[in-house]
């Protein structure tokens, strides 16, 4: 039986997965990765948004005993990828 390679939703050109409240942003093959985490949501008209958020950037070892480095809040999941995708990049191109 042949092995299927899973497909995921990428931001650019970056693989995110959601369960539920948390999304993981980075290919898990790398060493780091983003975990943002929507803490409180708001409604706007009919649909709920995401209000604040944790931004973590976590080693990525399989072990299920990452460790965080950097970790900050932020308002909406706009400016929560603007600084995790900011750190996620930087951190990779200096490991």
């Amino acid at each position: 039986m042949e092995k299927k390679e899973q497909k995921f939703f990428t931001f650019n050109g970056v693989p995110m997965v959601r369960r539920g409240d948390v999304i993981y942003y980075g290919d898990l093959k790398e060493k780091y990765i983003i975990i943002f985490t929507i803490n409180s949501k708001k409604k706007v008209g009919n649909t709920e948004i995401a209000d604040e958020v944790s931004v973590e950037l976590s080693t990525n070892n399989g072990t299920g005993k990452e460790k965080i480095i950097r970790k900050v809040k932020r308002n909406g999941l706009y400016e929560a990828f603007d600084v995790g995708e900011f750190w996620l990049r930087d951190t990779l191109e200096n490991a």
